[in-house]
């Protein structure tokens, strides 16, 4: 797996999804929370699949 996600982009997305996941802990209660540990996956990875699918590659500046 090569990384296609930008150093920027990785970092909002670990901190966006960090934030949606805290939801569990202090908003409403269901499992949405459980939507933020995808951008935290695919953040801390730097691989994203619909990414590849798509042929989008942010890390090398190349669309």
């Amino acid at each position: 797996m090569k990384k296609n996600i930008h150093p920027l982009e990785r970092g909002i997305r670990v901190g966006g999804g960090l934030f949606l996941a805290s939801l569990a802990f202090w908003g409403p209660e269901s499992l949405w929370f459980l939507l933020g540990l995808v951008p935290v996956a695919t953040g801390l990875i730097g691989w994203c699949p619909p990414y590849q699918l798509l042929g989008i590659d942010t890390c090398s500046g190349k669309g």
